[in-house]
C-alpha cells in the first residue's frame, strides 16, 4: 500500500509476482503462521492441527521460496452449569484446558434471571459495551514497513474481521462467514485449506468455532440485537517488519432456544484471541488488503461439551447433567485480568468443566 494506505500499485504488484514465480533471490514468500509463532514464542513441533499442535504439510517441490506454511489453535470448552449441580464430562485428546468455576449459581436471586427483554440480567456483561463499540484501536504510528496511514488502515480491517467473525447476525445464526474469510490472505494454503474443511465438514481437527462464533439455527439463536463485549486490540511490529495485530476480545451472547414457546435465556461467553500478520509484500507473497493468520485461540464458556459440529450448542436447564464434579483449574468466563497464556496453558489435559456463573 501507499503512504496514504491505498492498494499497492498494480505494476509493482505484478513485479514481485514474477520475481517469486522465478525464484529471483529476495522474492516474497509465502506467509507461515508455524514461522511466526515458533519464532516468537513456541518451540517447534509436528503434527495435526489439534489442541496445542501445529500443522506442517508437505514440503512442496522446489522452484520457489516458500516458507513452511502452517497454523496453532488452541481452543478450550468451558461447560457452564446454571442450577446447583455440576456440568462434567471428557473431550479426549490433549493439549486442551477448560476451566472449572465451583460456585454454584443456584443460589441467584429473582431479579438475577435474565429474560428476553433483559437478556444480561445477573452478568458482569451489563456494563460493557455493546458489540463493535468494544472494538476500540490504538493510536496508529509507522511500524515496520507500514507508515502511520497504512498501520491505521491495518487495524480498521483488524477490527472488521472481528466484527464480522463474531457479531455479523448472519454468521451468529449460522451463515458462511464470507466478509470475514475475505480479509484473510488467500495465498496462505492451510489457513485456506482448514476454512473450506471446517466450514463444509466440521471436526474436532477443522472446527470453525476456532474462528467464527456460530449458533446451530436449529438449537438457539441470539435474543435481541445487542452482544456485549469487552477486549483490547493491540499491535507491534513482527518477523520481517510485518504489522501484528492481536485482538483479545471477549463476547457474550444472550441465547433463547430456537424453537418458540420458551423465555428460558442463557448465555454463552467466548474469549477469542487471533494475531494478525499485515506483511510486507516484497518480502511475504499477500493479497492487497489481507492478513495473514498468525495464531488463533479460543476459550468458551457454554458452548457444547465434546462439540464438534460446528456450531455452539448452549446448554439450557432441561438438558444439563447434575452431580459429579468438575476437573481442571478454576477460572471465571468474564476474567480479563487472566492472559490467554495462563487461562489456556501449554500442555494442559482437555477437559469439560463446570462454572458457576454466566
Amino acid at each position: 500500500m501507499s503512504e496514504d494506505g491505498s492498494s499497492i500499485p498494480d505494476e509493482e504488484w505484478e513485479r514481485f509476482l514474477r520475481d517469486a514465480e522465478a525464484g529471483t533471490p529476495g522474492a516474497p514468500e509465502e506467509p507461515s503462521a508455524r514461522a511466526r509463532m515458533v519464532g516468537n514464542r513456541l518451540e517447534e513441533r509436528s503434527g495435526p492441527p489439534e489442541g496445542w499442535r501445529t500443522h506442517q504439510p508437505p514440503v512442496r517441490p522446489a522452484g520457489r521460496v516458500r516458507y513452511v506454511v502452517g497454523f496453532l489453535v488452541a481452543v478450550a470448552l468451558l461447560v457452564v452449569a446454571l442450577d446447583p449441580g455440576r456440568v462434567t464430562g471428557w473431550f479426549g485428546g490433549d493439549g486442551e484446558v477448560t476451566a472449572v468455576i465451583t460456585t454454584a449459581p443456584g443460589s441467584r436471586s429473582a431479579d438475577e434471571v435474565p429474560t428476553p427483554d433483559d437478556p444480561f440480567r445477573g452478568s458482569p456483561a451489563t456494563d460493557w459495551e455493546d458489540g463493535p463499540a468494544a472494538l476500540t484501536l490504538p493510536e496508529a504510528r509507522a511500524t515496520g514497513w507500514m507508515s502511520k496511514a497504512q498501520v491505521a488502515r491495518a487495524l480498521e480491517r483488524s477490527r472488521d474481521f472481528m466484527t464480522e467473525s463474531n457479531l455479523d447476525p448472519g454468521v451468529l445464526r449460522g451463515e458462511r462467514p464470507d466478509e470475514a474469510i475475505a480479509l484473510i490472505n488467500p495465498e496462505q494454503e492451510d489457513v485456506q485449506q482448514y476454512l473450506a474443511a471446517a466450514l463444509t465438514a466440521p471436526s474436532r481437527r477443522n472446527d470453525p468455532l476456532r474462528m467464527f462464533s456460530r449458533f446451530a439455527p436449529s438449537k438457539a439463536r441470539v435474543v435481541g440485537d445487542v452482544v456485549k463485549a469487552r477486549g483490547s486490540i493491540t499491535y507491534r511490529e513482527g518477523r520481517r517488519g510485518a504489522v501484528e495485530v492481536t485482538a483479545d476480545v471477549t463476547f457474550v451472547y444472550p441465547v433463547v432456544r430456537a424453537a418458540g414457546g420458551s423465555d428460558e435465556v442463557t448465555r454463552t461467553i467466548v474469549r477469542r484471541e487471533i494475531v494478525m500478520g499485515w506483511d510486507d509484500p516484497a518480502k511475504v507473497i499477500t493479497e492487497p488488503g489481507t492478513f495473514t493468520v498468525v495464531s488463533y485461540r479460543s476459550h468458551t464458556a457454554n458452548g457444547g461439551c465434546d462439540n464438534h459440529t460446528g456450531y455452539y450448542l448452549p446448554e439450557f436447564a432441561a438438558e444439563r447433567v447434575t452431580g459429579g464434579s468438575g476437573e481442571g483449574a478454576e477460572a471465571d468466563p468474564y476474567d480479563r485480568d487472566t492472559t490467554m497464556d495462563e487461562l489456556l496453558p501449554q500442555g494442559a489435559e482437555r477437559k469439560c468443566g463446570v462454572a458457576g456463573r454466566l
